[in-house]
Formats: C-alpha cells, sequence, structure tokens
C-alpha cells in the first residue's frame, strides 16, 4: 500500500514534543498542534501545560498503552467524517518507547494518511554527546524490570558488535546497570541524563565506574553501551560445536551454518558437508 502524505486527505499526524527544554519544539509542530481538530495524549496534565505555553486551545482525548485499542475505531471514525487527528505522548516522538504504534498501524491498515513530524528524541543527543562510537547502532528502548527477563534480554545482546542505547528510570538504574556487568562485562559507557534541561550531565566511564554513583542520579536516563570489541577465537572448536552455539541462540541451521563459514572464512558447502557428516 502506497501512501501520498501530502494529498490533502485526513490523516493522522505523529507530532513530537520536546523532552525538556520547551525551546526544541519545532514550528512545524507547532501550526501542525494548532491545525489538527483533535489530540490524543499520553497525560492531558502535561499536554495542556504544553498547549498553554504555546497559547494553543485543543480538544484532549488520553490515550495510552492501556486505552489505544479501545480508542482505534474512534479515530478511524473522525478521519473517516474528514477531521485531521494529532497524537502526541508525554515527551520526545510517539512510539519510541511510547504508546501510539496500535493506533498508527490501524489507521494506516484501513487506507489513511499517518504523517510522523521530525523533531525530539532524547536517544540521538545522548549518542553525539557519548564519546561512543555512533554508528552502527541499535536503540533497544528500556529493557524489561525482572532480573531474570531483563538478563535474558542482556544475553541475546551482548555478542552484537554496535553500539546499544538503552532507557531507564532513575529509580531503577542501578539494578540495569548491575545486570548489565553481570552480562555484558566492564564495557565503556556513557549514561546521559535530563537530555536538554538544566541539569543535563554526561557521565563517561566503564560500567563499575558509573554504578558507583548509579544511586544518587536523577531524571530520565539514557543508556549509550559500547559494543563487544572482543573478538572470539573459534579454532579450538569443532565445526559441529560452532553450529551448536548458534543453534542454542535460536538461529536455523542454514543461518548458523552461513555465520561459521564467514567467521572461519571458508566456503558454506565445506561446513554443511562436515556438520550433515558429523551430526
Amino acid at each position: 500500500m502506497r501512501q501520498k502524505s501530502y494529498d490533502n486527505s485526513p490523516s493522522l499526524y505523529l507530532i513530537p514534543t520536546p523532552v525538556g527544554n520547551m525551546e526544541d519544539i519545532t514550528l512545524r509542530a507547532v501550526n501542525t498542534l494548532k491545525m489538527v481538530d483533535l489530540l490524543l495524549c499520553e497525560d492531558t496534565r502535561i499536554t495542556s501545560e504544553l498547549l498553554h505555553h504555546l497559547g494553543i486551545k485543543k480538544k484532549l482525548i488520553h490515550s495510552d498503552d492501556h486505552t489505544e485499542d479501545s480508542l482505534k475505531e474512534m479515530v478511524l471514525c473522525k478521519l473517516q467524517e474528514g477531521l485531521n487527528i494529532g497524537l502526541v505522548t508525554d515527551r520526545g516522538t510517539p512510539i519510541i518507547s511510547d504508546p501510539g504504534y496500535r493506533i498508527v498501524e490501524y489507521i494506516s491498515r484501513h487506507g489513511y494518511n499517518v504523517i510522523s513530524l521530525p523533531g525530539p528524541t532524547a536517544f540521538v543527543p545522548a549518542l553525539t554527546m557519548s564519546g561512543i562510537h555512533p554508528s552502527p547502532f541499535l536503540f533497544y528502548g528500556f529493557l524489561n524490570s525482572k532480573t531474570s527477563k531483563r538478563e535474558k534480554e542482556l544475553e541475546s545482546l551482548k555478542k552484537l558488535t554496535f553500539t546499544i542505547i538503552f532507557y531507564e528510570a532513575p529509580h531503577r538504574i542501578h539494578d540495569m546497570l548491575t545486570s548489565l556487568l553481570k552480562v555484558f562485562g566492564n564495557r565503556n559507557i556513557a549514561l546521559c541524563r535530563e537530555i536538554s534541561k538544566r541539569y543535563e550531565e554526561a557521565i563517561r566511564g566503564t560500567v563499575e565506574e558509573v554504578l558507583q554513583i548509579a544511586d544518587s542520579l536523577k531524571g530520565e536516563m539514557v543508556v549509550v553501551v559500547e559494543g563487544n570489541l572482543v573478538q572470539e577465537d573459534f579454532s579450538s572448536m569443532t565445526i559441529l560445536e560452532h553450529i551448536a552455539l548458534y543453534l542454542e541462540d535460536g538461529m536455523t541451521e542454514k543461518e548458523a551454518i552461513k555465520k561459521v563459514a564467514v567467521e572461519r572464512d571458508i566456503p558454506k558447502s565445506i561446513v554443511y558437508k562436515e556438520y550433515h557428516t558429523e551430526k
């Protein structure tokens, strides 16, 4: 399905709002807030403060992870009536570790335009100020709050060689860094907090170093983590053992054989033959 965003048809607009500093809102975002007929928002109190600051009055409808499923049909009906709908979250860009996806999926599946405005998001300034190699990177967002599930998630990420970006709340940062140290080891990280606000701070060091002061830190946090720079030596493994390593990680036989061939710098046909002969 092709979308022509600017055909003047009724549309759902995803409008980024400042993560901290009110001056970070774009002129286009302000004009879109004025233009839309109603506004879906994560917390009506927070959005009301923003609109008051901008001198805008708008009908607000509460929409978060718990309510957006029940609002999908209403949003579709409003678009069918010819209205334009705006969607904001408390801070930053909708859907980036925030609500909105289920409404967007439903509306786009029914043929209406979804127009996402560029604008503020916390992980980009955190990455660029981190001092950690910026490309390639993986934005992961929030890890699970339960230790066992969080560490299982980290296990699935620990072999990645590129930078990984997490969000975390202040009351969970100590536990998160403890799990990170346990699973990833003592890598270099940058903990960036209070992005764009008066007390913005970037704390750079190893996981152990940052963990020492984690309990004293406040504010919303972005943790930028160095990729796995340790080159593993597979020479002591048989091809069968090497493939088994990736099968345990959830790869298919085909994927594991291809990866082993690359890592051993030998033809895939040799790995395939050896695997099926030994198996």
